[in-house]
């Protein structure tokens, strides 16, 4: 398919946006409480953001993620991995059991395993929803507004999904993400309906599978909704996101992006910086300002960093590519 293309005018103005970005040193010493101009990423109508999880090879504590966010001028996220973090729960344990444990060090690591699990459902139903209150208005306060909240709770037991369901309210976002699939969009989609909110399902290459049809998982509950990861989707299928943006838009709150090759390019399906591969981010974003339909867009940041940068600094590069787009 042919790649969209930004004008020469454009692409200088990010160009230099980026040049900009990359001179900004790694202490991030923003002073919240005093800021008098509060950042704003929504762009020709479209509300622009990112997923916390961009920011996984940094501080994952709020405060620091805050000043992530300010940099980038960013004002509405998709919550993840770090909310649980920041507020303490117990580690998950020491991972899964290697091939070269003898059986009795695979039932050992079982036992850690299962004792780990039940220290951080005690932790989750313990936890005073206070504490969340206290965490909505650190990011309020900075301007920036919690839309989504990725717990991916689908394993979890009935009483750690309510939990979810009672912080993603308190933090005011309109639902919670998890992966899809057949489990997760069962038994999700229930609880939703119970706590009047959205369960909301991110996608990988799935879509590439024979017989993959996102109606099927639509199907299990009318709260059921898709953040649809036009990256992925682009990927490893090598199809036009719009096409499943324009049939499913009033099934979409939300959309991640990146910059793809396709699976036919060499390399086939890799994560690249905005506007070295060939996901049409331009057509995608030009869809949704033209439509006015209200869909979140959220960089999902995998591309590999380069030296001398890091996250925060990648993540404000790609917010200045897509406002140049819409701008």
């Amino acid at each position: 398919m042919k790649k969209s293309v930004i004008s020469r005018r454009k692409f200088l103005g990010t160009a230099a946006a980026a040049a900009a970005v990359t001179v900004v040193p790694f202490n991030y010493s923003f002073a919240i409480g005093t800021q008098t101009k509060k950042p704003n990423s929504k762009v020709g109508g479209v509300q622009l953001g990112c997923t916390t999880y961009s920011y996984r090879s940094m501080s994952m504590k709020v405060d620091d993620v805050i000043q992530y966010l300010l940099l980038a001028g960013i004002n509405s996220i998709e919550l993840r991995s770090v909310a649980e973090e920041d507020l303490g729960i117990p580690s998950a344990g020491g991972g899964r059991p290697r091939a070269d444990m003898t059986e009795q060090e695979k039932a050992e690591a079982a036992k850690a395993a299962a004792a780990a699990r039940e220290a951080q459902r005690q932790w989750r139903l313990s936890l005073p929803m206070a504490r969340y209150e206290e965490m909505r208005r650190k990011f309020n306060n900075a301007g920036i507004n919690v839309h989504i909240a990725k717990f991916a709770p689908a394993t979890w037991s009935d009483e750690e999904i309510d939990y979810a369901y009672r912080a993603t309210k308190v933090l005011g976002a309109y639902g919670i993400t998890d992966e899809i699939g057949e489990e997760a969009c069962q038994r999700m989609g229930k609880f939703a309906e119970k706590h009047n909110s959205l369960a909301i399902f991110h996608n990988h290459a799935q879509p590439a599978e024979p017989g993959f049809s996102f109606d099927k998982f639509l199907a299990y509950s009318p709260a059921n909704r898709l953040n649809f990861d036009a990256g992925h989707f682009f990927g490893a299928t090598g199809i036009h996101p719009n096409t499943i943006i324009e049939k499913y838009h009033h099934l979409m709150p939300s959309i991640h992006i990146k910059d793809k090759t396709g699976p036919k390019s060499t390399p086939a399906n890799a994560n690249m910086p905005f506007g070295e591969g060939d996901t049409p981010i331009a057509d995608i974003l030009l869809l949704l300002k033209k439509e006015k339909w209200p869909i979140n867009v959220d960089i999902e940041l995998e591309y590999r960093i380069p030296e001398g940068s890091d996250a925060a600094r990648e993540t404000a590069k790609c917010i200045e590519y897509m406002r140049n787009i819409l701008e």
